[in-house]
């Protein structure tokens, strides 16, 4: 397929971008600890517009550094001090012949109270948010007039500094947003009201820009069309800011100086419209892109899970939208764009949509660290891993096993010119992959599957399926060095009475196919994602399903987004939850549960499978280390973890061998 669409250039006002990809902003936690723009960033950025991308707009960057605070290393557009760091970002952008807008923001209801001091928050009308539950208070009028100069002097900073242009942020709950919605609007004043009063604030800011810095400066807006408080996970009885009418404020504020509007969808009561878990198909809310391009003369930017350059290109062909703004897809593939232009699409490694980004960017950015992605472990660390060597200079080295952890190794030392050799006992790459895949919904981790098969061949790696490592064999290649990644085993308490009866198996067992249940009553112990979406799975097999889990709460260590994503699916299928509850004994017949206080509960059930975690399986490794001298250990063989794990510890590693 071409992609002459994709490719091709488009002016947004007065700047032509080179191609129709757009990076969307993200907040990496890459700034210096003052706001400032760091080398960190720079590197993060250059990265992506080397890769070449048309325009790229970085992350949610403050107009005040008093009241509208996210994450410690975010950077700061809000005192001049900040416009020496911009013109460094700008000029990094311009090396490589693309395009920088700085995306103005202000978090409102959703700035975090310790990052200003526990001081309560700030919005429109005063109404908390339901996810962050920070307190929070109403602007007065002086106040929400001295915000539309916060953003007017900020835009005009990035001016001086050489960026190519700005977004204001009017997307996903933050303060911008905050003022359209009738959710979060509840003023009397000349900001509350009606669509054009509560959509004045914004036309202000683009009005002062304009006086300041003059009709030729791109600004565009980025706007949540749909809120979706109809799906949300919290009791919301109201219906928020719909499509039809953020089309009609779309409408209203292009004459007043918009030269593009980037659609997005959700706010963090609604988060997984935002930043969508993996069950989400590629491009479900184009429709919302394509609802506001119908109404108005400016470039109209889509997103929503895109991944694929084929879907891209479609999409821009019919119409639908002016451009494509991918942000995940360019975290795990900086080179998305270069690939495709050169016909190595199917070099691309997709994202899959696991959200370690976002849960990383909540507690990295907390502690002051960067963002990462779980499948590019470079991803915001580029100016760290700066420098990649290829001394391998032929030098054989063993990779044990097949898994994410032994792939990521195998392709890093292949890239470095080492000879790789790769020892799966299975009939198949993956690994742990070869189970995440099976549950609903979990295709997209076949993408990561696809892309090690692809680089693997092309780099030369010699793969040996189906063939247990022994230390005779890797003798025989007289390794440099030997990379251990035999991966993990489910943890199996043999203390439980009845653990080991015909009716017990585990979460691996179901997933692999290695066992096979339908139409009968289980119990599933244990409620981490594995559990539940091997519940789901049995779901499927109309089984009737019991998740246990001893701790207070269902998926007490499971991120957020994807816990609340499966349990809506989980509860349409009526499956039950026990929290609070031990296991303590199973029988032929059913499990034996201990609740909080003591008391004991006999469940029903005819199958028990247990998902209790899973244990490194460090066997061959020590053996290995007693015969050879440079014995590494990666993902779970180190230390068990997710994909993230897996795939840093092997990348580290394998760069830094000597």
């Amino acid at each position: 397929m071409g992609y002459e669409n994709l490719l091709s250039p488009i002016n947004i006002g007065s700047l032509k971008i080179r191609n129709r990809v757009v990076m969307g902003a993200m907040g990496s936690g890459t700034a210096n600890e003052n706001a400032t723009i760091s080398e960190c960033e720079c590197a993060y950025y250059a990265e992506r517009a080397k890769g070449g991308v048309g325009l790229i707009i970085n992350e949610v960057t403050r107009v005040n550094n008093d009241t509208g605070i996210m994450m410690p290393r975010q950077s700061s557009a809000a005192t001049d001090d900040c416009i020496p760091g911009l013109r460094k970002l700008a000029n990094s952008i311009h090396y490589y012949n693309g395009a920088i807008f700085v995306q103005l923001h202000h978090p409102g209801r959703q700035t975090v109270c310790e990052m200003i001091g526990g001081k309560a928050t700030i919005s429109p009308s005063g109404i908390k948010s339901m996810l962050t539950q920070a307190d929070c208070r109403e602007m007065t009028n002086e106040e929400v007039k001295n915000l539309v100069q916060d953003f007017i002097n900020a835009a005009e900073r990035c001016y001086k500094a050489g960026i190519d242009g700005v977004e204001l942020h009017a997307a996903h709950g933050y303060m911008l947003n905050q003022f359209l919605s009738p959710f979060t609007n509840k003023r009397t004043d000349e900001y509350g009201g009606n669509t054009e009063n509560r959509a004045r604030i914004i036309k202000e800011i683009i009005q002062g820009i304009r006086e300041r810095v003059g009709r030729e400066y791109p600004v565009i807006m980025r706007i949540s069309a749909d809120e979706f408080l109809k799906d949300s996970v919290f009791p919301i009885k109201e219906e928020g800011l719909q499509l039809e009418e953020a089309v009609e404020i779309c409408k209203y504020l292009v004459p007043f100086g918009l030269d593009a509007i980037n659609v997005s969808a959700g706010i963090y009561e609604t988060m997984n419209k935002a930043w969508e878990p993996i069950s989400y198909p590629e491009g479900w809310k184009i429709y919302l892109a394509e609802a506001v391009k119908k109404e108005v003369n400016v470039p109209v930017f889509g997103v929503g899970t895109i991944r694929n350059p084929d879907f891209a290109e479609k999409i821009i062909s019919e119409g639908k939208v002016d451009c494509v703004t991918i942000a995940r897809g360019l975290l795990a593939d900086p080179d998305w764009v270069n690939k495709t232009a050169e016909g190595r699409v199917d070099e691309i490694r997709r994202c899959i949509s696991c959200l370690n980004c976002m849960d990383s960017m909540v507690v990295n950015g907390m502690n002051g660290e960067p963002f990462a992605c779980a499948i590019n472990a470079r991803n915001a660390r580029e100016w760290f891993y700066n420098n990649a060597r290829q001394d391998g200079n032929g030098r054989v080295v063993a990779v044990v096993g097949g898994g994410p952890s032994g792939l990521e190794a195998a392709r890093v030392l292949a890239e470095r010119k080492f000879k790789v050799v790769l020892f799966e006992e299975g009939s198949e790459l993956g690994g742990q992959l070869c189970l995440a895949n099976k549950p609903p919904h979990k295709e997209k981790i076949n993408w990561l599957i696809e892309y090690f098969e692809v680089q693997l061949k092309k780099l030369g790696v010699e793969v040996h399926l189906n063939t247990p490592a022994s230390v005779e064999a890797i003798k025989e290649l007289n390794p440099y060095a030997v990379f251990v990644a035999t991966g993990s085993k489910s943890i199996v308490p043999k203390a439980i009475p009845g653990v080991e009866g015909k009716n017990v198996c585990t979460s691996s067992d179901i997933l692999s196919g290695k066992v096979k249940i339908s139409n009968k009553k289980v119990a599933v112990i244990g409620s981490g994602m594995t559990g539940l979406e091997t519940a789901e799975l049995l779901g499927t097999m109309n089984n009737n399903v019991n998740v246990i889990e001893m701790a207070d709460t269902i998926g007490p260590d499971a991120s957020w987004q994807n816990l609340t994503d499966i349990q809506g699916r989980l509860e349409k299928m009526n499956t039950s939850f026990s929290p609070s509850h031990k296991l303590v004994e199973i029988t032929d017949e059913a499990v034996i549960l201990e609740k909080k206080d003591g008391e004991k509960e006999k469940l029903l059930v005819e199958y028990v499978v247990l998902s209790l975690g899973v244990h490194a399986d460090q066997t061959l490794a020590e053996e290995l280390k007693a015969n050879f001298g440079k014995v590494i250990k990666i993902g779970d063989t180190a230390q068990v973890g997710r994909i993230a794990n897996a795939i840093s510890t092997a990348f580290s590693e394998a760069y830094r061998l000597n």
